[in-house]
């Protein structure tokens, strides 16, 4: 039985969690804020991801809406570290990221019959908050774009909950004599 990662959405402005939200304006705020100052800040376009809980958007619980970047498998494997280039390496990583165990981000499949030509990759390292309204008229103004479907959409929440719940130890517990 095969199960669709995606539903294409036409001009809609509804949103849910795992909308795929190409080129997405979100303000990149200064490494320090002076109150006596003007406030000035970047607006830089990413593609995102709606992390945002559907229940919460669909029932206007909250005003500002989590998103994180993605950006091809391809892109992905270009910006490793170069002693990460090698095939052996970088098949190494795919498989990786294919089950699971690189926390920072994680993979999405590919469906060229809609366009997504290549895997995609979540990267939860860096979360963006944008205006639900905004991120309505920037959904709303595309064209074609996707969302991805349950359970992959549920796969995607549940690895982004693991990033945040991750707890960094002070020190590694050492087993002797087995």
């Amino acid at each position: 039985m095969d199960f669709d990662w995606y539903k294409v959405l036409n001009n809609s402005g509804q949103l849910e969690q795992g909308d795929l939200i190409p080129n997405c304006p979100i303000i990149i705020p200064p490494n320090t804020i002076d109150p006596e100052a003007e406030l000035e800040v970047d607006v830089k376009e990413i593609d995102s991801i709606v992390m945002s809980q559907s229940c919460d958007l669909v029932n206007g619980k909250i005003e500002l809406v989590l998103v994180c970047n993605y950006k091809s498998l391809g892109d992905f494997m270009q910006d490793l570290p170069k002693e990460q280039q090698s095939k052996k390496a970088q098949g190494k990583i795919i498989d990786r990221l294919r089950k699971g165990h690189l926390p920072s981000y994680h993979l999405l499949d590919k469906n060229e019959d809609i366009s997504i030509n290549d895997y995609l990759v979540v990267d939860f390292r860096n979360v963006y908050g944008i205006h639900i309204d905004n991120l309505k008229a920037v959904s709303t103004a595309l064209e074609e774009r996707f969302r991805v479907l349950p359970p992959y959409r549920e796969h995607l929440s549940q690895a982004f909950a693991r990033y945040f719940m991750r707890v960094g130890l002070p020190q590694d517990i050492i087993v002797e004599g087995y």
